[in-house]
């Protein structure tokens, strides 16, 4: 019989990370996105590949203006659940930010295919630009 050495899991590491996705979570609740992107950008570094946590981050950059780094974040949540809606519908309002009208305007039209019955998502299509700059 052999002893097969395991891994003990990082809990440290799992709880700091999930810390600071609450703590980040919380201070983005109570509109302090610049608290709360510190916060969710070490969860992301200690948690790599979260898309919660990429999301939160998204919602943070974007409330402090980094639409570009917002548009990253959304876009690889895109990438890794093409039906997920929300980030759909959050990589338009980006691009709507950034002045890339169109790439919006597939965003939009795909959050809105994907949840029909949002209003949210039907708003900011028919606000959204025709293409071009904002």
């Amino acid at each position: 019989m052999t002893t097969e050495l395991r891994r003990e899991p990082a809990f440290e590491a799992q709880s700091e990370a999930y810390d600071c996705y609450v703590r980040g979570a919380a201070f983005l609740h109570d509109r302090h996105a610049a608290q709360a992107a510190l916060l969710l950008a070490r969860a992301l570094r200690l948690e790599p590949g979260r898309n919660s946590i990429r999301e939160a981050l998204g919602r943070a950059e974007f409330a402090l203006g980094r639409h570009a780094t917002a548009a990253d974040l959304f876009g690889a949540i895109v990438g890794d659940i093409p039906d997920n809606d929300y980030a759909h519908y959050a990589l338009g309002r980006c691009f709507a930010a950034l002045g890339r009208g169109e790439e919006a305007r597939t965003h939009l039209r795909l959050a809105r295919a994907l949840d029909p019955l949002s209003d949210r998502y039907a708003r900011a299509l028919a606000e959204s630009p025709a293409g071009g700059s904002v």
